[in-house]
């Protein structure tokens, strides 16, 4: 890893990338679903719901869902009968979701702060990795795509759902304006803080396109990797294999 790394369109020492990342997901975590629901119409459900089917959760399974504070992906897999840990290196993250599963009744999820960077959890543990809109916020994504290599079984398997860029000819312009332009506006109405999702959406933009990421996935040693591209790769689902 270089010196510096990108934090939205700034390009920081990579020592202070972790805890400003935290402050903006501190900052966010009360209203990040109400966000969600704002910035994308409600869309990010239904990318959640067909990532979760990519997945395919069975019984007896052991999955970590890494990133996963507010519980969107556990909960959807939760009805599975898989042994799901949801892990995340904010804790204010963590809270919300705790918070949110007491609220729906949903029991037998494990929680955890972790460092995607850094995991504490043994080789060839789990037989699936799911990441959700989480891996561009980490300083160090070859480490953290090495960890989520390490803790698989073989045979196990990496997915990852993440804003990519549409190649949709004039699509691209109107959402660059948008996002731009009105997602700010939209944290500074319902969060009370312009800045943090100025910072998100800048870091969209700074993430690498869909077939470098899938050979960063590559390089990291999973294999059969495959990029499924939504709206024209705005959003993109990636997976690979471990042998």
């Amino acid at each position: 890893m270089t010196d510096t790394v990108s934090f939205g369109y700034e390009d920081i020492a990579a020592s202070e990338k972790t805890a400003r990342v935290g402050d903006v997901f501190k900052s966010v975590a009360p209203s990040y679903d109400l966000m969600n629901d704002a910035m994308s119409a409600g869309m990010h459900r239904l990318w959640k719901d067909r990532f979760v089917r990519r997945v395919q959760p069975r019984t007896g399974e052991t999955i970590l869902d890494m990133a996963g504070g507010t519980g969107d992906i556990a909960f959807r897999m939760a009805p599975s009968g898989a042994a799901i840990t949801v892990a995340d290196i904010n804790p204010a993250m963590l809270e919300v979701g705790i918070e949110r599963a007491s609220k729906r009744g949903i029991d037998g999820l494990v929680w955890t702060e972790a460092n995607a960077e850094t995991l504490v959890f043994p080789d060839r543990f789990f037989d699936a990795y799911t990441i959700a809109f989480g891996i561009r916020n980490v300083t160090d994504i070859p480490k953290a795509l090495r960890e989520a290599n390490r803790v698989l079984k073989r045979g196990g398997r990496f997915f990852c759902l993440e804003f990519s860029t549409t190649l949709w000819p004039g699509f691209a312009d109107v959402y660059d304006l948008y996002s731009h332009k009105l997602v700010p506006q939209l944290g500074k109405m319902l969060a009370k803080d312009e800045d943090s999702y100025r910072y998100l959406i800048e870091s969209i933009r700074r993430f690498p396109d869909m077939q470098t990421f899938e050979r960063m996935i590559a390089d990291a040693g999973f294999i059969q990797t495959k990029v499924e591209p939504m709206l024209g790769g705005l959003v993109a689902i990636h997976s690979g294999w471990k042998i």
